[in-house]
């Protein structure tokens, strides 16, 4: 349940979300293509002068400069609000593995690990008859060996029978 305080933002909250959501829009790349057109056209007017060049280039760098920090904000909320759906998603199903929970606090070191412990799943899963056999590393490890040594048996049972 949200409180009036949990729903009020900063202002450079709101201001970095609308203008992201803004400057990615389509009447946002239209207008700033016109803009382009319209300062190429004056070229010849200009005299294409240093000024008139000067006018574009002062003009885009100032615009990207501060759309960098406006974007940045924007996705970094964005970014959290992921994190803590994921989060919650992990946390609420009991064959995840709950270290992945506060996964973002690790250092890239130790998500490579993790990275690699994901890509040996990924192995065991393509040696599985079906796709819904493992939930974690651990337990995919632990099934894969008992499912091995069951194929094995069930091999030299056959293999006895002949």
């Amino acid at each position: 349940m949200k409180t009036k305080k949990q729903n009020k933002s900063s202002a450079f909250e709101k201001f970095a979300t609308n203008v992201s959501k803004a400057a990615g829009s389509t009447p946002a790349f239209i207008g700033a293509f016109l803009i382009v057109v319209a300062w190429a056209i004056s070229g010849p007017i200009f005299d294409y002068s240093e000024t008139w060049q000067l006018v574009i280039n002062t003009g885009t760098t100032i615009i990207t400069f501060l759309m960098v920090f406006l974007i940045q904000k924007a996705q970094n909320k964005d970014s959290l609000a992921i994190q803590l759906k994921l989060n919650e998603l992990v946390a609420s199903n009991e064959y995840s593995s709950n270290s992945l929970v506060d996964i973002e606090s690790m250092t890239e070191e130790e998500m490579i690990i993790v990275q690699k412990y994901y890509h040996r799943l990924s192995e065991l899963a393509k040696k599985d008859e079906s796709i819904r056999n493992s939930h974690s590393i651990a337990e995919a490890l632990e099934q894969h060996e008992r499912k091995d040594k069951n194929r094995t048996k069930s091999r030299t049972r056959n293999i006895n029978k002949k």
